[in-house]
């Protein structure tokens, strides 16, 4: 059978002016998860549409589309014109699970949740000429599932080809997660077993890796045994948690040890109204400042997470964020417009309380309001995010928060990764236009690694690669 897995972009990513490099972080490993089930007779192919074009003049037999928020629009154009040429269309991912009945109406068939059950069902039931209308994912076990079809990724594409996901879901229920009802029906979170994991790990070429895991100190039994099992394979990794998770325990350390050198967390907010709302309960009573210092001392970069627009948010709350996060010492962050995506209980609250705007799915992209904020209007809420990125992201405010906490290296290395990132975006779309991205990983490493906690020193250029997890992570059909 002749199988096509797409992910399409938004326009933006695919510009002829401009490439931002957050759309070439990570290659889509949800749908190269589920072309792993084919058969090793199928023909497949694999094309993310961040990093290259779409050709449409092949008759795949079944074509997969992985539909999230913002790509709506452009994934229904795809899928009518492959429907209309007689092919058969999935559609899954989150979007098509929050909106099941809108994405029917552009596929033959929609799998609704995890896919690694559900969609070895529909290729079995295409074979046999019986495919349903819709398939839903229950089983929750990463249990022989087989390795990712890595072969049908163009690693140097991207600047993060080594990105990779060892577990499902999140233990914790916020309110605003996209996730959360992606999960719903059965197990919100589990993990593959620790062997599987490092045998993914030692297939990887190269000393970089990137856990896109929602939380991967979640379980605190599995992290501890998969950084056990790191320590001593020369690796750099990047991954995320919570505030209550770098506070509880040893575990920090045992990351620390095994080669985390930088670290993604949902702040949100400084209103404990706001977490208390959103049910972010994992961060309420919590020390950021305790768990920023701790990350510091073992020589952890920090990425920093923050939504403006929530219900106790007046027009201070951008100076006030934005100073707080330099005053402790990130070395990126990223702003969001809080976003009700439809299935969470934010949406459903807001669209109770009749604050939703519209339904243009293009522009839930936490860049434009799309709802009537509480204490502020909606220009001020957008003028005060795109304000927040340009003073956080200011010379001195980059050099001023790299200059608080940790070691001289380590603070010159957390300069470096955020004017690497953000200082330098016309240089970043020549390297994507010239697809030359492979050539700065060895930078990446080198300012990731720390020299001064006994690992070796690398080269480090005055161009810092830094990716940080602005960029949607590959969902899962």
């Amino acid at each position: 059978m002749r199988i096509k897995f797409i992910l399409p972009a938004l326009t933006e990513a695919t510009s002829p002016l401009f490439r931002p490099i957050k759309y070439s972080l990570f290659p889509p490993l949800g749908l190269a998860t589920l072309a792993a089930y084919c058969s090793p007779r199928d023909e497949v192919t694999l094309v993310d549409e961040h990093v290259e074009r779409v050709r449409f003049d092949d008759e795949p037999e079944l074509v997969v589309i992985q539909v999230y928020i913002t790509n709506a629009h452009r994934a229904y154009e795809i899928a009518d014109l492959y429907r209309s040429r007689g092919c058969t269309v999935a559609l899954g991912g989150l979007h098509v699970t929050a909106l099941p009945e809108e994405a029917a109406r552009h596929g033959d068939t929609i799998c609704l949740g995890p896919g690694e059950e559900a969609f070895p069902r529909l290729l079995a039931d295409l074979r046999a000429g019986r495919l349903l209308p819709r398939y839903v994912g229950t089983t929750r076990t990463l249990l022989g599932v087989p390795p990712v079809r890595r072969d049908l990724i163009r690693r140097s594409r991207y600047l993060v080809p080594n990105s990779l996901v060892v577990s499902r879901g999140c233990p914790h229920h916020c309110d605003f997660c996209y996730k959360d009802a992606f999960f719903t029906g059965g197990k919100g979170f589990y993990t593959q077993t620790v062997d599987d994991a490092l045998a993914e790990i030692d297939r990887l070429p190269g000393r970089h890796l990137y856990f896109l895991d929602d939380h991967l100190l979640g379980h605190r039994r599995f992290a501890s045994a998969l950084f056990s099992g790191l320590r001593g394979m020369g690796r750099l990794f990047q991954g995320a948690s919570t505030v209550d998770a770098i506070l509880r325990g040893d575990l920090i350390e045992e990351a620390a040890n095994a080669g985390l050198r930088s670290i993604f967390i949902g702040f949100e907010t400084l209103s404990e109204a706001n977490l208390q709302a959103a049910n972010k309960t994992q961060n309420l009573k919590r020390s950021y400042e305790a768990a920023i210092a701790r990350l510091h001392e073992l020589g952890i970069s920090v990425n920093g997470s923050f939504v403006f627009g929530l219900d106790d948010d007046r027009e201070d709350v951008f100076e006030r964020t934005v100073s707080w996060a330099v005053s402790q010492g990130l070395t990126t962050a990223t702003f969001h417009i809080a976003t009700p995506y439809p299935g969470t209980a934010y949406y459903a609250r807001l669209e109770a309380e009749g604050r939703l705007l519209h339904r243009d799915w293009r522009l839930y992209d936490t860049r434009h309001a799309v709802f009537a904020p509480r204490h502020m209007s909606t220009a001020t809420l957008e003028a005060g995010y795109g304000r927040a990125y340009r003073d956080f992201y200011r010379w001195s405010n980059i050099a001023r928060a790299a200059s608080m906490g940790g070691t001289v290296p380590h603070r010159l290395r957390r300069f470096l990764y955020a004017t690497g990132w953000k200082k330098f975006e016309p240089v970043w779309d020549l390297v994507i236009r010239t697809r030359r991205l492979a050539w700065m990983l060895p930078l990446l490493e080198g300012i990731l690694n720390r020299p001064d906690r006994g690992v070796e020193e690398e080269p480090v250029a005055a161009l810092a690669a830094a990716p940080a997890r602005e960029a949607a992570k590959p969902e899962p059909l």
